[in-house]
């Protein structure tokens, strides 16, 4: 079987390859938000404490699902949540 020989050309091409496709696939992934989200992820996107957070799931206030220990956290269910507690002040 012969060898062959990859140069310094070859390296360069497949890198830029490699980070069209990259670029592509995270473009992509980042246009649309997750299904699930877990606690930590559910605590970013609402600025709150992990307390408050129990509280919320405690209450039903916000929908979740829990498996092997983990809990998850629909995201339509999170933007439901925050849609119904819209609040629509006038300002005097």
């Amino acid at each position: 079987m012969p060898a062959q020989i990859v140069t310094t050309d070859d390296l360069l091409l497949f890198k830029q390859e490699l980070l069209d496709e990259l670029k592509t696939v995270i473009n992509q992934s980042s246009n649309e938000p997750k299904k699930w989200l877990r606690s930590s992820e559910v605590r970013k996107m609402l600025a709150i404490s992990p307390g408050t957070l129990q509280n919320l799931r405690i209450n039903g206030t916000l929908p979740y699902s829990k498996v092997g220990g983990v809990i998850y956290y629909p995201y339509d269910g999170i933007m439901q949540v925050i849609e119904e507690n819209l609040v629509n002040r006038i300002e005097l």
